[in-house]
């Protein structure tokens, strides 16, 4: 789930998800967040680019963790054939998360909206 504390926003693994993602909760700065966009299909090149390392990948059932490729790395939480929200981050770290697309996780970025200058995302 996204949260934001002060200018950071982080997206909190639960134990299981830290475990099988091989890695903590990913965390920036507030105003590298760039933009928001929402995806129908995750299992795409488009979205999941590179190759997982670490983390757990099967097919069209889970995806968790980093893909790396040679501009950068994105973190991925993608479950079965269910949307996600792409963030996209400008600065250090992961350019992008690849999250599920959920209420909670909706709720947090037009919350980010009203600080920083975004996309608004549909209801």
């Amino acid at each position: 789930m996204l949260k934001i504390v002060g200018n950071q926003i982080s997206y909190e693994l639960s134990n299981l998800e830290k475990l099988g993602a091989l890695s903590s909760s990913p965390y920036a700065n507030k105003s590298n967040l760039i933009s928001v966009e929402r995806v129908e299909n995750p299992w795409t090149k488009e979205v999941l680019r590179g190759m997982r390392a670490p983390g757990t990948g099967i097919p069209y059932i889970i995806m968790l963790g980093t893909m790396r490729y040679k501009s950068g790395k994105d973190f991925c939480v993608v479950y079965k054939r269910r949307p996600v929200l792409v963030l996209e981050f400008d600065g250090p770290g992961f350019k992008r998360w690849v999250i599920p697309d959920n209420e909670a996780n909706r709720a947090v970025i037009r919350a980010a909206n009203s600080e920083i200058d975004l996309p608004v995302l549909e209801q």
